[in-house]
């Protein structure tokens, strides 16, 4: 075995534990796991769709209202009585409804609505004003002075204002990317090539005459340099004719500047709380992804070397949590791997100690047959041999029964057994096979137990162990002897056991040899039984089945009052059952 395992050690290649990496797979999906509830979060807050339209209603509503005084004002101080036959359309749209003209019928004079309406506009640079005839023809605009020449429109306000200019840039540009992204717009954004100041048309945007009619809806969009206008329309009248329109068009860069706030507050967390989801991934990762590659590692490092080289790093063992217990687990399974090792082993060397020595028996008993001439030493050398293959025999089932144990056992499944009537059928078997001078088996239990007495095992492998057992008492009993087999639920310090016992009133067991007796091939037999007629396995089987059931047992002798041994008692104690 040693030869081998040299060979397969020269041969195997090394295998060496994987590489660390910064970044594993588990690490991965920790982040993952921790991020993406909260990219999702950030996603959703980032719309504002709500608090964009609340802001924007209340853009328009200020701007409306600013556009309604604009329109009192004119609507008194800047008409004239039109001149008679003058085309008028709210004549026209009275006479359709039938109802009676007004005496006398007004108009909006240029030379009055242009200064006025500069003048009403001078507080609001950014807002601006146009007025319209109720044709359509435009009279006045407050970004052409008096003279016919044009104003310079005042600069739109980024976003990012008290930047400096190449920062507030950058932010703009990865505020507008971002927006970019984003897969529904409330505002639209005009083309590149559009004019920034077209208008929709007034006679479109309002019904003249109309005194039903309800406020018309605003003309918001985007233009190409993310400019957010805003333009209403509002009727002017005088003496409640509509005498024009105006159109006040103002940019809503405070809408702009508060949804720049709140995502920037939002984003600033978001970036926040990504860091420290990260860092708590990373630490979640070294207290867990790392540890388990530690364990792979050791776990790599005792399947190929040789020797009891290898083991948990005593950092792991010391964690007091689930990878501590891990590390004690695969600390435990590799000692009762090596410890398994060493039993084959033993067990290989004493299935070739005993067998060894029949066959050496037989060799030199057949060397001799063939140099004697004497039949009766040639038959009593025959005897020899018979009695030492049968020993063989004997042997080689009982280890073939030893080895197949715990292969058996892996694949059973325990279950509830009860104990009394395997004992009461143990009982008649022996009474009814029994002569005249073998012991008497009698069974003793509980007059009225509290429960059921199950044992939690194998049907088959508990009578195995009991068969055993009563088999030895039955050796060392004297003639005429008694044999009591017991079960007891065992009170105290060890609740939820079941105790089966096996006493005889034989000679008792030397104190020294009371733990030797469970040994493979130890055989301690009564002086009057032929050398040979056991293996020395039964007491070992029976250990190796109870020990694998999760059960003890032991042996000891028992005493009288005076302190005289009378006998051996075997005591299996196995788990009881639910």
């Amino acid at each position: 075995m040693q030869l081998v395992a040299a060979a397969s050690a020269i041969e195997a290649p090394p295998v060496f534990p994987a590489r660390r990496r910064w970044v594993s797979p588990m690490m991965r999906r920790i982040l993952l796991v921790n991020a993406l509830p909260l990219a999702l979060l950030v996603a959703t807050l980032l719309y504002l769709n709500q608090f964009q339209n609340s802001l924007l209603e209340a853009e328009v509503s200020a701007l409306r209202e600013q556009a309604r005084i604009y329109a009192g004002a004119l609507g008194q101080s800047a008409v004239a009585v039109a001149p008679k036959g003058t085309p008028h359309s709210s004549r026209r749209a009275r006479a359709a409804r039938n109802q009676p003209a007004p005496a006398e019928a007004f108009v909006l004079v240029q030379g009055l609505a242009q200064p006025l309406l500069l003048r009403l506009t001078e507080p609001s640079p950014s807002a601006h004003a146009r007025l319209f005839a109720p044709d359509g023809q435009q009279i006045a605009d407050s970004r052409t002075d008096i003279l016919g020449g044009s104003s310079t429109s005042p600069a739109s306000g980024d976003v990012a204002r008290g930047l400096p200019d190449r920062a507030a840039q950058l932010l703009q540009q990865v505020y507008d990317r971002l927006l970019s992204l984003m897969p529904h717009r409330l505002v639209p954004t005009l083309g590149p090539g559009a004019d920034p100041n077209a208008q929709p048309e007034v006679r479109e945007q309002l019904r003249f005459g109309d005194p039903d009619s309800s406020e018309t809806p605003p003309f918001i969009r985007r233009t190409a340099d993310h400019r957010l206008l805003v333009t209403v329309a509002e009727p002017v009248a005088h003496d409640g004719q509509t005498v024009g329109i105006i159109q006040l068009t103002r940019e809503a860069r405070e809408v702009d500047r508060s949804l720049f706030a709140v995502r920037s507050s939002i984003l600033v967390l978001f970036f926040v709380a990504l860091a420290l989801t990260v860092l708590l991934s990373w630490y979640l990762a070294q207290t867990i992804a790392r540890p388990l590659l530690g364990l792979a590692a050791s776990a790599h490092v005792m399947r190929e070397t040789i020797g009891r080289t290898g083991s948990v790093p005593p950092r792991l063992l010391a964690r007091r949590d689930e990878v501590g217990e891990l590390a004690q687990a695969l600390e435990e399974s590799a000692r009762a791997l090596w410890a398994r090792m060493d039993a084959i082993e033993r067990f290989a060397a004493d299935v070739s100690h005993e067998i060894k020595n029949p066959l050496s028996s037989i060799r030199s008993a057949i060397e001799t047959l063939m140099r004697i001439e004497d039949l009766n030493q040639q038959r009593r050398l025959l005897a020899i041999i018979n009695q030492d293959v049968r020993r063989l025999d004997r042997l080689i089932t009982d280890i073939s029964d030893a080895s197949r144990i715990d292969a058996e056992l892996s694949r059973s499944t325990t279950e509830p057994v009860a104990v009394l009537p395997i004992l009461s059928v143990l009982a008649e078997i022996s009474q009814a096979t029994r002569k005249e001078d073998d012991p008497v088996v009698v069974v003793e239990a509980p007059e009225a137990p509290s429960r059921p007495l199950l044992a939690e095992a194998v049907e088959d492998r508990l009578v195995q162990v009991l068969r055993n057992l009563l088999g030895n008492a039955a050796s060392f009993s004297p003639p005429g002897g008694r044999i009591v087999l017991s079960v007891s639920e065992l009170p105290g310090p060890l609740p939820g056991m079941l105790e089966i016992a096996v006493a005889d009133e034989g000679p008792g067991i030397p104190a020294a040899k009371l733990d030797s007796i469970f040994d493979r091939f130890y055989s301690e037999r009564p002086a009057a039984e032929h050398f040979g007629q056991h293996s020395g396995l039964g007491l070992s089987i029976s250990r190796q089945i109870v020990e694998a059931l999760r059960g003890r047992i032991a042996a000891e002798n028992r005493i009288d009052a005076s302190g005289r041994v009378v006998g051996a008692r075997f005591v299996v104690r196995l788990p009881r059952a639910a």
